[in-house]
């Protein structure tokens, strides 16, 4: 059985989409038992208006809750019970396999470090959502955790990102790009070109080289290497655009009657190509490195996200990919002495 605890407090529609969305996948998947973190009275009071196996699912009180204008060390230094440090204690007691959390995206990331730990070898956890492209997912890394990284750091999430996208999405031999302001190898500023040759130099992944923002969407890359105050850019801007342009062919479709004639005709076509570009089918962004999972959903998410984000942390653990970042970046003993 396979425990992953989810705070019900987080999120701007918290308790009730976390609790729907944990009854949801307890629903999908049988090997599941979801542990909701949070105010015990508000997480029953939910709960009473479904019906779930009582064996799979439990709740752990947390009397606080961490506000997302809240500073974040002080939030998790201070507020010890509170769903998100009490959620990720389970983690660092082995008592869940994973957290999700919809709350304090600082909190979150301060909480993966401080609490659960990095995985030995690790130098900066990232932070690494997949977003939608017209041949499929690419795996932004990193999109916020490290906003002042170095070339050793975008060398680890070149490495980390192909393990993720080959064993839990199932992509052998991952395409892994840097973001770019063109294709040539000399461009870019100082972090890219040093870290450029260093991919290069990278046996153990497939990189292809540089990739330019318009190229994201068009799915170029199974792996978008970044430091994180690009890629949060990249994800704010690819989420903006979406949201626009799906308001506008809204929009246009019902400008006149024969449009909305139309309308009905591309209805079907329209909703399954659209569905391609949901991010919330695809769970939450995992905080990669650390010694057990920590999974950050959009805090706006629904239940179907939160469903999601709870089977995205169930393939993590059943494909081992805590073992294999660990075999792929812990130094060897030879390593060990040569540094000594």
């Amino acid at each position: 059985m396979i425990k992953i605890a989810v705070d019900a407090m987080g999120g701007d529609y918290a308790p009730g989409e976390m609790v729907k969305g944990a009854v949801e996948a307890l629903k999908k998947k049988e090997q599941v038992h979801v542990i909701l973190v949070g105010q015990q009275d508000r997480i029953e009071k939910e709960l009473k208006g479904y019906a779930y196996p009582a064996d799979r699912l439990s709740v752990v009180h947390a009397s606080e809750v961490i506000e997302t204008g809240e500073g974040p060390v002080n939030a998790v230094r201070k507020k010890k019970d509170s769903s998100i440090v009490v959620g990720m204690n389970l983690v660092k007691k082995q008592e869940a396999d994973a957290f999700v959390s919809a709350g304090s995206s600082g909190a979150i990331l301060v909480g993966g470090q401080i609490i659960v730990g990095r995985i030995r070898g690790v130098e900066r956890p990232p932070l690494a959502p997949l977003i939608p492209t017209q041949k499929g997912v690419s795996l932004l890394i990193d999109c916020g955790a490290n906003v002042d990284a170095r070339a050793s750091h975008l060398v680890q999430f070149a490495r980390m990102g192909s393990i993720y996208m080959e064993h839990v999405i199932g992509i052998k031999h991952p395409r892994v790009a840097i973001v770019n302001i063109g294709a040539e190898e000399e461009k870019g500023n100082a972090l890219v070109k040093e870290t450029f040759p260093l991919l290069k130099a990278c046996e153990d992944i497939h990189f292809i080289g540089s990739i330019e923002a318009r190229e994201i969407p068009r799915g170029e890359a199974d792996v978008i290497v970044s430091e994180a105050f690009v890629g949060n850019v990249i994800l704010k801007l690819y989420e903006g655009v979406g949201a626009t342009m799906l308001s506008m062919i809204k929009s246009g479709l019902m400008s006149g009657f024969k449009s909305k004639i139309g309308a009905l005709l591309v209805k079907p076509a329209l909703k399954e190509t659209l569905k391609a570009f949901d991010a919330s089918q695809y769970g939450g962004a995992p905080l990669l490195g650390l010694k057990g999972l920590v999974v950050k959903a959009h805090g706006n998410s629904k239940s179907v996200e939160v469903c999601n984000s709870i089977l995205q942390c169930v393939t993590f653990k059943e494909q081992q990919i805590n073992e294999k970042i660990k075999e792929c970046l812990q130094p060897n003993k030879e390593q060990e002495q040569k540094e000594q």
